[in-house]
């Protein structure tokens, strides 16, 4: 007898709760993969963010204007392209909790990961390491060891990443602990605020606070946590943060990043930015000065006029998290985590052998919007769900990210990635690699 049938107690908990989602509506404002006829429940929006349906018609708009006012598009569309971008800051502003001219929507994560650590990481005498966390995601390494190397150091003694072991987690303490030990050698702490792997939300306050302790520098990779958790970057008096937009914030594959700068660096002009044009201050921007003089806000950092395609879409993204509001969808996917985590545990008991093992720490505080999920064969495992239409993602070496998104998921969706999971385990316990041979 399946333990998600239409009678149990986990499907009337489902309907209950659909029926009491305030922010269901939202989920009909985005275009759903088809598997045989009927959406997908997808779950891999912490990888691509799902198309909302007004892009669509936002991109339309601004082809029409470059086709009827070509470059006079520049001034004479309805959002004139020439500060296209600017709307878009005081919505980013609510994600992050920052004042609108402490961020920016430009370039992608990596591009503004290499434009920070070019005006933050400044190596003087023996303060020269940085940072980062276990298992870190390859850009933010192969970032922070390339400006190691622009500045004649050593990768092997200057870029310091914490230990791990199998629970793919690291404390607050064990960093706080870390962060004191380095003291006055430590130049930079470069983390992710939510862990790609792991799912792990981390302290940001604390750490931050640590960091300026020893008088480092605190800069956030915000790709998994911007659009998925509250952040309060002004008040936690982080220095600086970059993010992309394609994952929570459903703005298009490869869509704008972003960047935060506190106003005490943003409104430095002595601080270094390695400079463009659309980063001088706009009052001067078309006299052509000789030299740079950059706006005082983030907008500095920017280096080419904006990518006006792209914003479109990334402004009908930022509005339906205007409209729905982080708190609420932060409250939302705390709920349907715990869902989530339940009918784990629920399978995990009745079919041992499925080695169900939730590598996200079981605290909603210490996540967000993901569980990392280790199986005796998770890659069988996610193979078989995208086969029936539920999907999942893959990261080596062997977990199952599952993301519900609160703008868009149900916990109905839930209930048949339960369903798929004991389909599974009924057809291949004992040998899961039965459905390898069959696909």
């Amino acid at each position: 007898m399946s333990l998600f049938g239409p009678e149990s107690t986990f499907a009337r908990r489902a309907r209950q709760l659909d029926a009491d989602d305030a922010l269901a509506s939202f989920r009909d404002e985005f275009v759903f993969p088809q598997h045989d006829g009927k959406p997908c429940a997808y779950f891999a929006g912490n990888s691509l963010g799902l198309m909302p349906k007004a892009a669509r018609a936002a991109l339309d708009e601004v082809l029409a204007e470059w086709g009827q006012l070509g470059v006079e598009g520049h001034m004479q569309a309805r959002i004139p392209w020439y500060r296209y971008h600017e709307d878009l800051a005081p919505m980013l502003a609510e994600l992050v909790g920052a004042g609108p001219h402490e961020v920016v929507a430009m370039n992608s994560l990596t591009v503004n990961l290499h434009l920070m650590l070019a005006s933050f990481y400044r190596p003087q005498g023996k303060r020269r390491k940085i940072m980062l966390l276990p298992a870190e995601f390859p850009s933010d390494r192969y970032a922070a060891e390339s400006h190691v190397r622009w500045h004649g150091l050593d990768r092997d003694e200057c870029i310091v990443e914490l230990p791990i072991d199998d629970s793919l987690r690291v404390s607050t303490e064990a960093i706080l602990d870390a962060i004191e030990s380095l003291g006055e050698e430590l130049a930079l702490v470069h983390m992710s605020a939510v862990h790609y792997l792991s799912g792990q939300l981390l302290d940001i306050e604390a750490i931050t606070r640590a960091a300026h302790r020893v008088g480092a520098i605190a800069g956030w990779d915000l790709a998994h946590a911007i659009g998925n958790v509250p952040l309060r970057l002004h008040d936690w008096n982080a220095d600086y943060a970059v993010w992309c937009s394609y994952k929570y914030l459903n703005s298009s594959p490869g869509g704008v990043g972003g960047a935060f700068v506190h106003e005490r660096h943003a409104r430095n002009p002595a601080l270094l930015r390695l400079a463009g044009w659309w980063g001088n201050d706009p009052a001067t921007r078309f006299t052509m000065p000789q030299w740079f003089e950059p706006v005082p806000s983030a907008d500095s950092w920017q280096l080419s006029n904006a990518p006006v395609l792209a914003l479109a879409v990334h402004r009908v993204a930022l509005d339906q998290f205007h409209r729905a509001g982080i708190e609420r969808l932060r409250e939302k996917s705390i709920r349907l985590t715990g869902f989530v985590e339940e009918v784990l545990d629920a399978l995990a008991a009745a079919y041992p052998a499925l080695g169900i093992e939730i590598v996200t720490p079981r605290s909603p505080q210490e996540r967000g919007a993901q569980l990392s999920v280790r199986f005796a064969d998770g890659r069988a495992v996610q193979q078989y769900l995208l086969a029936g239409g539920v999907v999942t993602d893959w990261r080596e070496p062997n977990i199952v990210r599952i993301a519900p998104a609160p703008l868009y998921t149900s916990y109905a969706d839930v209930l048949r990635l339960a369903c798929a999971v004991e389909a599974f385990a009924e057809r291949f316990i004992g040998e899961p690699s039965t459905y390898e041979q069959q696909r």
